[in-house]
């Protein structure tokens, strides 16, 4: 399953959105603080907007530490890109498990108030530690996401 994690992060390095969602289970739960919980269809469809929205910009992610035994796994990754004219450095760490050969369930966990503070400047950093901010952000990504979908559908 190790290979499993390299090949979905390798993917996302290239922003191969297709690769990446190859490497998910059809009952994939994903889950990360700016998207709330995914399920099915949109957990690729996530990364199919993300990648498509990073395509010709500087996009790098750097993966490590990847761990699996027997149904689960672990890695930590590094992305950096722009949010808007904003460099941003995001430090992840990912947990995987594993069915069917697999990705099953993928949960991210970064500094949401980090994040914050780099993509939105000083709003991020009077805000970005607050659970309204949370709930704000998941609202508009998931609409965001929505609305791709509802893109790709036609």
């Amino acid at each position: 399953m190790q290979s499993l994690i390299e090949t979905f992060y390798t993917a996302f390095d290239a922003l191969d959105a297709e690769a990446m969602a190859a490497c998910y289970h059809p009952d994939i739960r994903f889950e990360d603080p700016a998207f709330g919980v995914l399920t099915g269809a949109q957990a690729g469809n996530m990364w199919r907007m993300l990648c498509q929205s990073q395509q010709g910009k500087s996009f790098s992610v750097a993966f490590s530490e990847v761990k699996t035994e027997g149904s689960s796994g672990q890695a930590r990754w590094e992305a950096h890109y722009h949010y808007g004219q904003r460099p941003v450095h995001n430090r992840i760490t990912a947990q995987f498990e594993f069915a069917e050969g697999k990705i099953i369930r993928h949960t991210d966990r970064f500094d949401l108030y980090r994040w914050a503070r780099q993509a939105l400047g000083l709003t991020g950093w009077l805000i970005g530690w607050t659970p309204f901010f949370r709930k704000q952000l998941q609202k508009q990504a998931r609409q965001r996401l929505a609305r791709f979908e509802a893109r790709r559908a036609q």
